[in-house]
């Protein structure tokens, strides 16, 4: 995957932005988004959102 890879269409969310949120704290879509100042939208990213940010927990 690509760090550049779209993760919210809805927010232009990157899966980089998503990773850094992860490893500053954020457990959580709803969280990491928070803390780039957005919100969900459609709601489709939040699967893959939560996947990206288990991943880094796991790898922390």
């Amino acid at each position: 995957m690509s760090a550049l890879m779209i993760v919210c269409n809805c927010n232009a969310i990157r899966e980089r932005q998503v990773r850094e949120a992860a490893r500053a704290g954020c457990a959580d879509p709803l969280s990491a988004y928070a803390s780039l100042g957005r919100r969900p939208r459609c709601g489709q990213c939040v699967p893959y959102a939560r996947q990206i940010i288990e991943e880094e927990r796991a790898a922390a």
